[in-house]
């Protein structure tokens, strides 16, 4: 526990009943064996909060804490990526917004769009020559936000890829939100996005996907007022870079590398519905 002021508050990578209560269901049944069972499993709930220390902390695997009893770095990462490829992180996210909406804490009336540089210093899928980084081997992190900033998807892609191309991904990237009645929210009305994103060819998609596209325009002068907007993006990549396993690309393989990036969109809406109801 952390100590502030006198009042004991839980450490970032701690699981409380509620949470636990909302990801338990959506990993799968592990059954163990009558005859021949081996070594017994270790337990999901500290595995996965071994999985938050590495994301939080960006510790190697190797040097996770055996004393924090989260188990062994390999066993954190291998039911990471067994929860990977089963399909836990994009559900969990799917369930937060859900009940983000059901608060009324979504705001669909518009959506903002931002890219960010990260190295990549182990290479792998999703990696190319980052221009803003004198070429050195990154990779880019793609974000789509509702108009206050809570994450609806984030995609990964080699660093040499051009925001523009993402736009439509990212629209497209964004689930069926449920929690209210009727057809779930699939689309915002606007999508705001830089001078990055100014294509006439992507804005004619954007019209074609249902939703209204206003970006800046290359050539201008500053002062469209879109920032005013956009900022939202901007702070969600400090909250998602503020997971240190976020600021640097560490994983070769590149669905481990999205699975914290899911999950890590999941812990930041967990967070603002935490303050919109304390659970």
């Amino acid at each position: 526990m952390i100590r502030r002021c006198g009042v004991a508050r839980p450490k970032p990578w701690e699981v409380d009943d509620d949470l636990w209560a909302v990801i338990e269901p959506l990993l799968p049944r592990v059954e163990r064996r009558a005859r021949h069972p081996g070594r017994k499993r270790h337990p999901d709930r500290l595995v996965f909060q071994g999985i938050l220390f590495v994301l939080h902390t960006g510790i190697a695997w190797e040097h996770l804490p055996q004393e924090l009893g989260f188990g062994s770095g390999m066993t954190c990462w291998r039911r990471l990526a067994e929860w990977t490829k089963v399909g836990v992180w994009p559900r969990l996210h799917e369930v937060l917004l859900a009940k983000l909406r059901s608060a009324n804490a979504l705001d669909f009336s518009r959506a903002a769009v931002d890219g960010s540089h990260i190295r990549a210093f182990k290479g792998g899928s999703k990696t190319g020559r980052s221009p803003v980084d004198r070429g050195r081997t990154g990779s880019k992190h793609h974000l789509i936000t509702d108009a206050t900033g809570i994450p609806l998807a984030a995609t990964l892609t080699g660093g040499s890829r051009n925001d523009v191309t993402q736009l439509i991904p990212l629209l497209e990237a964004v689930p069926p939100v449920r929690g209210k009645r009727g057809r779930p929210r699939h689309r915002p009305d606007v999508v705001l996005g830089d001078r990055g994103y100014d294509h006439d060819k992507y804005r004619r998609l954007v019209w074609d996907l249902g939703v209204k596209p206003q970006i800046a325009r290359r050539g201008t002068e500053h002062g469209s007022g879109l920032g005013k907007q956009r900022w939202v993006v901007e702070r969600a990549f400090a909250h998602l870079h503020w997971f240190r396993r976020l600021r640097i690309r560490w994983e070769i393989r590149d669905d481990i590398h999205e699975a914290f990036l899911s999950l890590a969109c999941s812990i930041i809406c967990w967070r603002r519905l935490k303050k919109l109801r304390p659970l």
